[in-house]
């Protein structure tokens, strides 16, 4: 081996995969916006009803001369659109992938996975997924990025991707008293439940590391849990 041969480009840079910031917040301020001005319209087209909920606030809302409605309701709307999309980019997933680990950030905390802790990556829906050597999931993150570049960076650093879940056929549908899970874990689940109804993600979020400790992976489809134990592929 050649201990004087410069790596590769490749293995010297990272892959850093994240969502625009900027275009993420010009397209909800724009929304917004939009959304503002349409709300106007609607107002005026309700208040000519004969009957019409919420007409009181309708009228009221009416009463104010133009262009000073439109104006405000469009700067009302822009402002809300601002204030979604700063939450949006706070939310979003950015990747940095190398060769020797990958690194996720969401919510400005970091998961930092080494080379070897990762058996395979994949989609799942709306979210990234990685597994572990012994089928337990060590991160799953909702995920905006761009799928064939994901998988392309991946593979360009040297790791597993699949295209599917290899455990998709393990999976069961959860429903209160389900036989077979660790003690603790059904209890967690109706919490889980509970907070994802209530759309509390953070508490469900918490809430799936603490089934995770006990050795039950989650996943949702709509209002629904479904589970597994780690099994290795």
């Amino acid at each position: 081996m050649d201990l004087d041969k410069k790596p590769t480009e490749q293995a010297r840079k990272a892959t850093v995969l994240a969502e625009s910031a900027w275009l993420i917040t010009v397209f909800c301020v724009v929304c917004g916006a939009g959304i503002g001005g349409l709300a106007t319209l609607l107002a005026k087209w309700l208040v000519t009803l004969k009957w019409a909920p919420l007409k009181g606030p309708w009228k009221l809302l009416t009463s104010v001369p133009e262009p000073g409605l439109t104006l405000g309701a469009v700067t009302v709307g822009a402002l809300l659109g601002l204030l979604v999309g700063l939450i949006a980019v706070h939310e979003s997933l950015s990747v940095r992938i190398s060769d020797d680990r990958v690194v996720l950030t969401t919510r400005e905390t970091s998961q930092d996975f080494g080379h070897d802790d990762i058996a395979s990556a994949f989609r799942d829906g709306k979210q990234l997924v990685l597994l572990a050597p012994d089928g337990m999931e060590i991160a799953r993150e909702d995920c905006g990025l761009p799928w064939p570049r994901l998988a392309e960076a991946f593979a360009a650093h040297g790791y597993r991707w699949v295209d599917e879940d290899p455990h998709r056929d393990d999976w069961r549908r959860w429903v209160p008293g389900t036989p077979g899970l660790p003690e603790g874990a059904d209890a967690l689940l109706r919490a889980r439940a509970k907070a994802r109804k209530q759309g509390d993600s953070e508490d469900a979020r918490e809430l799936r590391g603490e089934l995770r400790r006990l050795g039950v992976l989650v996943r949702d489809e709509k209002q629904r849990q479904y589970w597994r134990t780690p099994r290795q592929p």
